[in-house]
């Protein structure tokens, strides 16, 4: 029963539903926003190592690998930490969101790139021979066969933008995690915590279910071609 009371406590849950429902519309939004802007990012990130100058290829391989091997936990303290002293002062969501974009832009333009590579030299070169230019084959011949090999990682990437944005407490936006814990020191007792790990849950496991639904997909028209 002390564990229960503990950890497991009904009144105490019931009181932070709706702070953890609050914490939760900020996660969501701050995942959704690091999302859009790190894939896009990424994608230019892509064409440019693929098909830029090469010291405009050199900076871009730079910054996927510098990125790709920093943690966003570091990358999130120095954005909002380290900045005020050069003059610039970011709010908790905007670092949050920038440290989180920039860091997923990298890993997207990893995937984007495999994906790109992995699409036959002929599609480029019909795509030449009728005389298209290069952003139109690439919008309308190239990215749409890519696609097909990118979204299983390209979900399960943002799966992990979801959870690293309880990262975001370090800097006191308050998302699900800063919510539960200060509902927790409000309220003395660790049940907030367990609510939050439980909203996470379910809210993350039915996207973990479609990266697996996806990449089954994906083996199944390989072993079709």
């Amino acid at each position: 029963m002390e564990l229960i009371d503990t950890f497991f406590n009904g009144p105490v849950l019931l009181r932070a539903v709706p702070i953890l429902l609050r914490g939760l519309g900020n996660t969501i939004l701050l995942g959704l926003v690091s999302i859009i802007c790190g894939t896009l990012a990424g994608l230019l990130v892509c064409l440019v190592r693929l098909y830029a100058p090469r010291p405009l290829r050199l900076l871009a391989t730079g910054y996927i690998d510098v990125f790709r091997a920093l943690p966003i936990l570091v990358l999130l303290i120095l954005i909002y930490y380290a900045l005020p002293f050069i003059g610039i002062r970011l709010s908790s969501f905007v670092s949050a969101t920038l440290a989180l974009s920039m860091v997923l832009a990298a890993f997207t333009a990893e995937v984007c790139r495999a994906g790109i590579e992995s699409i036959p030299r002929g599609q480029f070169e019909a795509s030449s021979a009728l005389g298209l230019p290069f952003w139109l084959a690439m919008r309308k011949v190239i990215l749409p066969q890519a696609i097909r090999v990118i979204i299983p990682p390209l979900t399960s990437n943002c799966v992990s933008v979801f959870k690293d944005t309880a990262l975001a407490s370090v800097v006191a936006m308050p998302d699900l995690l800063k919510q539960a814990t200060d509902a927790q020191a409000q309220m003395a007792n660790p049940t907030p915590l367990i609510g939050a790990a439980i909203i996470y849950l379910a809210f993350l496991w039915p996207l973990v279910r479609l990266i697996g639904h996806l990449e089954s997909r994906a083996k199944q028209r390989a072993g079709r071609a």
